[in-house]
């Protein structure tokens, strides 16, 4: 076995645990081993109660033994193997069953077949699987994800190409080549369609064939959900969805003032990096074949939940998720945030999360398979600070300044940069022989700058919303790198500052027109 016994014992059920008196009850004991391949795999204990963990023992381990192979190999299919042992233990004896996650799922009861027989493991308990579950098992068995899946009854023109060439300005022409490339189109019978993901992302008419691909915000009083503050309901494509997602939760966000060392420095009540991070996890990972509910995100006074559709992916426990171990559901999605700079690399996410909490001094997220859903949850607690008040006596809004950047964000990288990477150095004079390495968001940048530009001109061009996430991933990086410069450089704030390319980001956005045409 691979946890020795002592430490099973001491173990409650779980996800990947269970304990059987006896061999009374078969079905059950069935649908809990068909549940442990179908997930993440798990151990049987056979000889221990349940209900106290209390070793009583197996009268006949050989006998009952030989029953339990029999048992499996007549009533589950495809066959399963576990490996069953005999395990002495403090003058007791008890028979150990360990499944592994199957290669062959889904399995299924054969008494009940293979569409009603298929079970999965839902923290200690086992849940019949619906016919969703039950292809999502077989897509995950064959390493296929829903969103690559082919919509052979559509036209490559229910994209909105339109939109995302747009989003790719600066970074990807998306010609057919491309659209191919990133799997928004994918050939069948002789034609293109989109692509399960092509849809999701940019699909005109999405809601007709994923009717909860949107995501719900609500604000609500105190830490229930019996008064509502404030909602909306986001149903543009994915990539602005996120951003609206993230502006919604930043405009509920309470900014106050650290004055306990010399310099004053901000602080978030919901650190926008961490809220950003968990957003877009939840539309990444989001199972989209799934039926009853969007996207949620709700704020309450000690706590932020965000929740979306699906459980772990087979293979996968809470504790691996807590240890920064990731599969990807969506890969079509994945690729196009990681393009488009919203994400930085697989499985960092959650990591990054778990690493500013502690920075922060917060208590540790949870993560919940909760019915068929994945909540997160962030806990809030109040931290010694002053409120910063402005002249009405109320609570500071988001600054509007490029260097305004809070403590409650991960400090110097932002989530399209990649750590540790430094400040970008461009020599203004002449053209550069090598393009300088800037992140997605400032090459987005560079290339929409025509002439002097206003922030809201740049904020329209660029389809953000949310001041903040431009003034640190976008703006400050590019007046940093010697990109960009202010027409009014005396007084930065002032409401008729513009900003416009330098001789180096000229020379950066030929650079980007050069690689883009080729």
């Amino acid at each position: 076995m691979r946890v020795p016994i002592e430490q099973l014992l001491k173990s409650p059920e779980s996800k990947t645990l269970e304990f059987k008196r006896d061999l009374s009850s078969p079905q059950n004991m069935l649908k809990t081993i068909i549940a442990f391949a179908n997930s993440a795999g798990g151990t049987l204990m056979i000889g221990v109660a349940d209900k106290n963990q209390k070793i009583v023992g197996v009268a006949n381990p050989l006998n009952e033994e030989e029953r339990l192979c029999n048992l499996i190999s007549d009533s589950i299919e495809p066959r399963l193997v576990p490996n069953i042992e005999v395990i002495s233990h403090k003058k007791k004896t008890m028979l150990a069953a360990e499944v592994y996650p199957s290669g062959t799922r889904p399995h299924w009861l054969k008494a009940e077949g293979p569409l009603e027989g298929v079970y999965v493991r839902l923290g200690s308990t086992n849940r019949k699987a619906d016919r969703a579950l039950v292809e999502e098992l077989k897509r995950s068995s064959s390493g296929t994800s829903f969103d690559e899946m082919p919509m052979p009854t559509l036209k490559k023109d229910a994209l909105d190409i339109r939109k995302a060439r747009e989003l790719f300005k600066g970074i990807r022409l998306l010609k057919e080549k491309d659209l191919l490339t990133l799997k928004l189109l994918t050939k069948e019978q002789g034609g293109l369609v989109p692509t399960v993901g092509g849809m999701l992302l940019f699909g005109i008419d999405r809601e007709l064939h994923f009717a909860d691909a949107w995501v719900q915000c609500a604000r609500f009083e105190g830490t229930t959900k019996s008064t509502i503050l404030d909602h909306i309901e986001i149903h543009e494509h994915l990539p602005l969805a996120v951003e609206q997602a993230i502006a919604f939760v930043r405009k509920h966000s309470m900014r106050g003032a650290d004055l306990s060392n010399i310099r004053r420095r901000d602080v978030w009540n919901i650190p926008p990096a961490i809220a950003r991070e968990a957003i877009i996890n939840a539309v990444v990972h989001a199972d989209y074949s799934q039926q009853g509910a969007p996207i949620r995100v709700a704020i309450y006074d000690d706590r932020v939940e965000i929740e979306n559709p699906g459980i772990l992916l087979p293979g996968l426990t809470l504790e691996d998720v807590f240890q920064g171990i990731s599969k990807l559901r969506n890969k079509v999605i994945g690729r196009v945030f990681r393009e488009l700079g919203l994400i930085e690399q697989w499985g960092s996410g959650i990591r990054r999360i778990f690493n500013e909490v502690r920075r922060l001094g917060l208590p540790e997220p949870s993560i919940e398979e909760i019915g068929m859903r994945l909540r997160f949850t962030l806990y809030l607690t109040p931290r010694k600070m002053q409120r910063a008040k402005d002249s009405n006596g109320t609570a500071d809004q988001v600054s509007d300044q490029v260097a305004g950047v809070g403590t409650g964000e991960v400090a110097g990288v932002g989530i399209g940069e990649v750590a540790g990477a430094g400040t970008p150095q461009v020599t203004p004079q002449g053209t550069p022989q090598v393009a300088p390495q800037v992140t997605p968001q400032v090459r987005r940048l560079i290339a929409c700058i025509d002439g002097a530009m206003n922030r809201n001109e740049l904020m329209k061009a660029l389809e953000l919303i949310d001041r903040m996430h431009f003034s640190r991933e976008y703006l400050y990086p590019a007046l940093q790198a010697g990109l960009v410069e202010m027409t009014i450089p005396e007084k930065p704030n002032s409401p008729k500052q513009q900003y416009r390319l330098t001789e180096a980001g000229r020379n950066l956005a030929k650079h980007i027109s050069k690689e883009v045409k080729q």
